[in-house]
Formats: structure tokens, sequence, C-alpha cells
């Protein structure tokens, strides 16, 4: 196979089209990736390729680690999910049951719920970048905010903010900054390499994120969507309301700043490699457990992907169906990030297919993710037929 060379790691031979997809992408021009399908917890591709670096001068190791942005939400949804099935959050409580605060401008209809499932009417981060590293100056910013909508009436894409949001309600709960909630009761039994705020001992392994062919650092993540979201026909809030102020410019250049790695954004901070995202997600395909490790209940793990919200979401610009801090396709579960980056949850074949990369690519022309999924579909239908 053509390309296939250049390409490190095992599979197994039922699932040859994911790493031959993987190596098309590589060939294509991308500069690196890794990509890996779980099924039963156990690893059926784990593959990596290319380069780490923009330059395309240090090669893409085992353990090279990404910035996977917004795939980030499925491991804060977790945390929230894993509190929730031990009895310590009510998904149906009031965010300011928790977070007394939040209460102000008319927020205290706004339930956990509503936050997991982009509803809560706060969609948009309005202050200054820096802040986004202050972690109490972040979230006392979101907690004087009042919302754009009526919450539970609407969704709209948290981007940046549903992370502060769900992440102050697990620090209120157990003390502990929702980083160091994930290590210590996800990552860590897992054994899975993912951080939610990275430590600097991890630097040597990040890949830095590449803009689009043709783009620089300035790139931003208003082009993704956020601007043609904001001016689609019928995504506009009530018409009679104050307009909102424009969400703060995000570029490439901010989330490859030492300032992002180190602070805690569990929105889009996460960094990982397709290895430790299959792995964690594997416990949600797997009926709450995986490799031994219970983090969830089966029914807790069912209640994730109950679904919260059906139309067009007011800032993606397109109808979604949202669980609880999941997306929800047919019946698969999972999100992807800017820049490419996704997860995809299987649970009927227990399976997850996991892609990152630091190669970005123009939005509207990126289906990487999903022919990596469509890849990885035909190595289950060798699986059923007994091979």
């Amino acid at each position: 196979m053509a390309g296939m060379a250049d390409l490190q790691g095992s599979y197994d031979d039922l699932f040859t089209a994911v790493p031959t997809a993987l190596a098309a992408l590589l060939d294509e021009g991308d500069a690196g990736g890794s990509v890996a399908v779980f099924v039963d917890g156990e690893p059926v591709v784990d593959v990596w390729g290319g380069y780490a670096d923009a330059a395309r001068e240090v090669p893409w190791q085992r353990d090279t680690l990404v910035n996977v942005y917004s795939v980030t939400k499925t491991m804060t949804a977790l945390c929230a999910l894993v509190l929730a099935d031990r009895g310590e959050l009510d998904l149906d409580a009031p965010v300011a049951r928790y977070w007394p605060e939040f209460a102000a401008a008319g927020k205290e209809s706004v339930l956990v719920r509503h936050v997991l499932a982009h509803t809560a009417g706060l969609p948009d981060w309005v202050g200054p970048l820096d802040e986004l590293y202050d972690w109490p100056a972040a979230t006392a910013r979101l907690a004087a905010q009042a919302p754009q909508w009526e919450p539970g009436s609407a969704a709209g894409y948290h981007s940046l903010t549903q992370g502060f949001l769900v992440g102050e309600v697990v620090r209120r709960i157990t003390g502990r900054m929702p980083g160091d909630f994930f290590a210590d009761e996800i990552a860590g039994p897992l054994g899975a390499d993912f951080h939610i705020g990275l430590p600097a001992e991890h630097d040597h392994r990040v890949a830095l994120t590449v803009p689009p062919p043709s783009r620089d650092e300035d790139y931003t993540a208003g082009a993704a969507a956020g601007d043609a979201a904001r001016d689609a026909p019928g995504s506009a809030a009530d018409p009679d309301a104050a307009p909102t102020p424009a969400p703060t410019a995000f570029r490439v250049r901010d989330g490859n700043s030492v300032a992002w790695r180190r602070a805690q954004i569990p929105a889009a901070g996460g960094f990982g490699n397709a290895r430790s995202v299959a792995l964690v997600q594997s416990a949600m395909a797997c009926g709450g457990s995986v490799r031994g490790v219970r983090l969830l209940s089966r029914a807790g793990r069912d209640r994730a992907w109950e679904e919260q919200f059906s139309g067009a979401d007011r800032r993606l610009g397109m109808p979604i169906s949202w669980g609880l801090g999941y997306g929800r396709f047919g019946g698969t579960y999972g999100w992807g990030g800017w820049g490419g980056s996704t997860v995809m949850i299987e649970p009927e074949a227990r399976m997850v297919v996991a892609y990152v990369t630091q190669q970005m690519r123009e939005p509207a022309q990126d289906t990487r993710g999903l022919d990596l999924l469509m890849a990885a579909y035909d190595g289950l239908q060798g699986l059923r037929t007994g091979g």
C-alpha cells in the first residue's frame, strides 16, 4: 500500500482500511496525525505518522501529544457524569445550588444539564484572552453575565465557556480543579496519557497546531463557524434583545502559547493522542467500565446520551442533537475539535474511533474524522462476519 510504510504502530488486519486512510491524509499533505480504534477497551488500530512540527523535521512519535481542542469537552463531561453517578451532583439542579454566585443576572433557572447541553445561554467568551488563563477571573466573569436566551429553550455552542461552567461545578463539589479531578479519578486509574492543564515536563512531546494551508498563526476559530452561524437565517436571538458583544477572537498562536497549555481550559485545552482519547472514551463505549476500572454505572453512562436538545444550534448554524456533553449522531456519540481531532463512540459495537492531528484544514473541506470512522466500520463488518 502506497504510503503505509510511513506509519508506525500496529493494527488488526480486519481494520487495514483505517491505517490506509491515515496514510492517504499524510500523502495529501497533512503534517502528522494519529488514529486509534478500540473495541472492548483494547486497540485494534493504534497508528501514527508524519511529523510533529510544521517544518517537518521531527517525526511524530508514539507518545506525541496534541491540543485536541473541543474533543476535551467529552473528558470534562465525563467528570460531571462520574460525580452524578456517585450521587454528588444532581444534573437537574440549578447550577447555583453548587455555585451560589452564578444566580446573578437572571441565571437562577440555569440547570446543570443546560450547561452540559449548550442551552445555558452563555455561549460566547467576551473577556480579555488572558483571563482564560485565570480560573477565578474567568468563572467570576461568567457568573456575572446575563443569559442570551431563556435557559433550556435554545442551543448555542459554548465553545470556550462550557468548560469553565462545568469545571467550576466540579470544583465546588470536590474542592479540586477539574483537570486535577480528571487526572485523579479518570486518567490516572486508566493509565491514559491525557491532560487538562499540561505540566512543563511534557512540553517536548507537544506537536503545535499547524494552520490550514495558505493560512498563518493568526487564523482564528471564528473562521470555523462563528461568523457564518451568526449571520445564518433563523439563528438570530430575539430581535428586540440587545446586540451581544462580539466574542473575543481566538487564534492558532493563542492555542500554541505556553499560557494556554498550562491553564486549565476544560472546553478546549486538553492534550492527548488518539490512544489516550480512545482509552478514556472506551468507558462510555463499554457500559461505564474499561480494563477492569468502572467509572460509571451503565445507567450513568446511558444518561449521557439522552437527548437534551434537537434543532438548529445558534452558534454552529446547523441542526444538532445534544446529549449531556456529547453530540448525538444516530446511534453514534462524540464530538470534534477545532482543526480536525475527533472522537466517536459506537456503543452497540463497543467501539471508539479517535483521530488526533495538529494539521488544520479549512472546516468546509474537512471530512477526515468521518472518513476514518467509515473506515473503522469496514473493519467492524469483518469482525461481525468472523473475518
